[in-house]
């Protein structure tokens, strides 16, 4: 039985991997910002669920034309990832830590490790506000499923749907805000893997 779980597992995150590579290798976008790496190593996850991944599955709206392999397979690892907790012990909030649904595809654990980029699975249901925030690492979201508002500190407003990307230069504020739909977006980050998000003050706002 453990053998056969085994194997529904990896058979589960390959194919994560192979749609994850293939919708990130049809936009330049996210090409030119980093190539997909080619040294892409397995390594162990520990599953950790949390309520978002309820949420995030549940949620029927979701329906990707350009990318509907890659919501299934993001959907289908659900149970075997480990769902981050990226602004625990911070003022955020429940609501927004049991409706913000994200987990590591590549990097730290994820079921794939690669020295040359990080990547994340992002959700966020309808009626939704990500707050400012920034980091170190060069970031790409790409747009899989749905739509959004996406602000960047000293940019305009832009509502991206699929197949849209926004990319945010070192530690550049931005947020994110979903009005009536739903959006799911893939995230690649690259350089200064190592510091977090955090939560950017209403002072560097200004």
């Amino acid at each position: 039985m453990s053998n056969r779980f085994d194997m529904d597992r990896e058979a589960v995150f390959q194919t994560l991997l192979r749609t994850t590579q293939g919708a990130y290798a049809e936009s330049a976008a996210m090409t030119d910002f980093t190539p997909f790496p080619d040294n892409v190593a397995r390594q162990a996850v520990t599953p950790f669920h949390r309520k978002c991944c309820d949420v995030f599955c549940q949620d029927k709206a979701l329906a990707s034309q350009k990318y509907p392999a890659l919501q299934d397979a993001i959907r289908a690892a659900s149970d075997a990832v480990h769902w981050r907790e990226t602004y625990k012990d911070t003022d955020i909030g429940d609501d927004f830590m049991d409706r913000f649904a994200c987990y590591c595809i590549i990097g730290e654990n994820a079921p794939f490790m690669s020295a040359a980029i990080r990547l994340f699975m992002v959700y966020m249901p309808p009626h939704f506000y990500y707050p400012w925030h920034h980091h170190p690492a060069e970031e790409m979201y790409m747009v899989v499923s749905g739509n959004g508002v996406f602000r960047r500190k000293g940019c305009l407003d832009e509502m991206l749907t699929e197949v849209s990307t926004s990319f945010h230069e070192s530690n550049q504020p931005h947020a994110l805000e979903t009005l009536v739909d739903p959006l799911l977006c893939l995230v690649a980050w690259r350089d200064d893997f190592e510091t977090p998000p955090v939560l950017t003050p209403p002072s560097d706002m200004s």
